[in-house]
């Protein structure tokens, strides 16, 4: 779930308390998750590295070769944790921060998910040319995969670039509304504990071309992307094992999220979210507000998970169906950064079982509950 994606971090690198001797004691109160703090732009969307875990999450849809209708889903995920090590080294070698990225492309056609990974450590000096995050603004890189904002002429853009043996990603994916501030103007609660938060906003409707290549010549594409980013200092709440969340774009130019963390009996702990319509204000969910209904479940052959891959989700918004399209999208990072979870593309129906939106359900701890901390 984007609203937890702290958790992810710790999930993968296991890394010990924060700490701060590294960090100018200035930055570090600035990076503090609290209410009331003014998100301000463009820093807010380089790094904080005085927070414990933070991340750039862009997921979206593709046509390839002039079509009228999604051929592709995508993936591009940059993690930064803060690993509390070396604090009192001075050393410029010392690994005060892991980076982490995944990448997936769903297949529709040949109903086939790929996905890679990358993983290494960083002194935190944004200067660091094959892994960095930078501080003033969003430009993350790690062993040639790369995530930038670049802004002129009043246009806002993202440029991403993601090579692996199996896909070749290059894309663009330009603003076509204003940010939206999750939560209270930015504070997203996270759990019944004030301190289970994270400062939080999203780039929803995002323009997209760009080139796609699958074990080929690069093809031209566009389509439509979410971006969100995120940074937080605290754990999940003991009782979650995982979340469920939908970051949607609708054909209307709305925008949905919902999100629920969950207890081990699949009880809702604590859930949240938002809908912006093209043009309006932003409404936020409460955590009594949303509700997740769990339908078909797909039973992952690699992992044993079961996944509901089909839901009924209840907003202030509007009662919506939810259908993976394609079932086999698990990420099985078990190999590498040591996290697994299922994160696809998927769409939105109206109440007559319409298509009126697509975007990307993402949900964790069904392999095996998380333990962090």
């Amino acid at each position: 779930m984007n609203a937890a994606r702290r958790h992810m971090l710790a999930l993968l690198a296991a890394a010990p308390a924060l700490a701060r001797a590294d960090i100018d004691a200035s930055a570090a109160d600035d990076d503090r998750v609290r209410r009331g703090r003014e998100l301000r732009f463009p820093r807010d969307h380089g790094a904080h590295l005085g927070a414990r875990t933070e991340w750039w999450y862009a997921t979206g849809w593709l046509a390839a070769d002039g079509a009228s209708a999604p051929t592709h889903g995508f993936q591009v995920t940059f993690f930064r944790s803060r690993t509390g090590l070396a604090e009192g080294l001075e050393s410029r070698f010392a690994a005060r921060q892991l980076l982490f990225a995944h990448a997936a492309v769903t297949d529709l056609a040949a109903k086939k998910h790929r996905h890679a990974q990358r993983i290494a450590r960083w002194t935190g000096d944004p200067s660091a040319p094959l892994a960095h995050a930078a501080l003033a603004d969003c430009d993350v890189r790690l062993g040639g995969w790369a995530l930038r904002r670049e802004s002129a002429g009043g246009t806002s853009r993202y440029r991403t670039r993601v090579a692996s043996d199996d896909f070749h990603l290059e894309l663009a994916l330009t603003r076509s509304q204003p940010l939206l501030l999750q939560g209270e103007a930015g504070f997203s609660r996270k759990g019944p504990d004030e301190s289970e938060a994270s400062h939080y906003y999203s780039e929803p409707q995002l323009m997209v071309q760009g080139e796609l290549a699958l074990a080929g010549a690069p093809r031209p594409v566009r389509g439509s992307a979410w971006l969100d980013h995120e940074w937080s200092e605290q754990i999940l709440h003991p009782e979650a094992v995982g979340w469920d969340w939908i970051g949607i774009n609708l054909l209307d130019g709305s925008a949905l999220t919902a999100f629920r963390l969950r207890r081990a009996d699949g009880s809702a702990l604590w859930a949240g979210g938002s809908f912006r319509a093209a043009g309006g204000p932003v409404q936020s969910f409460g955590p009594d507000a949303v509700r997740f209904v769990p339908g078909r479940v797909w039973v992952s052959p690699g992992s044993g998970a079961r996944y509901p891959v089909a839901w009924q989700v209840e907003t202030p918004a509007g009662r919506f169906g939810l259908r993976s399209l394609l079932d086999a999208q698990e990420l099985d990072g078990r190999g590498g950064t040591g996290a697994i979870y299922w994160e696809g593309l998927s769409e939105l129906l109206d109440s007559q079982g319409a298509r009126v939106g697509l975007g990307y359900l993402e949900m964790t701890g069904y392999a095996a509950p998380l333990k962090l901390g």
